[in-house]
């Protein structure tokens, strides 16, 4: 088994942070369906802005939602880009000819495009 990139929102903008909730990245449910992302399925967030990184857990959000909850919180600003990653478990031989599902966003976070 090797663990692939399943999918990317690649530079969403952090519309808010929740330090008082428990925890998670609410993302817009438009995005997390195009990305195939569950709710509390497990994603890794990259700040392009400052570098950090770290791992939680998805929630559907409203439209043009990326608000980072709980501890994280301290890890972004709002207006920093971010890139959101999903991945999973898959056999060495599927890994070989694997394509990840790509979903590009706008300034507002809506899709702009999607592709493998």
């Amino acid at each position: 088994m090797r663990t692939m990139l399943k999918s990317k929102i690649h530079r969403a903008r952090i519309t808010g942070v929740n330090i008082d909730y428990e925890g998670s990245i609410t993302i817009d449910k438009d995005l997390i369906r195009q990305a195939d992302i569950l709710p509390y399925e497990q994603v890794l967030v990259l700040d392009i802005n400052n570098g950090a990184r770290f791992t939680t857990y998805a929630i559907e959000g409203e439209r043009g939602e990326i608000c980072v909850n709980g501890a994280a919180a301290r890890l972004v600003a709002p207006q920093d880009l971010v890139i959101i990653l999903s991945f999973c478990q898959v056999e060495d031989e599927v890994a070989r000819n694997w394509r990840p599902r790509l979903v590009y966003v706008n300034a507002a976070n809506a899709v702009a495009t999607v592709g493998h």
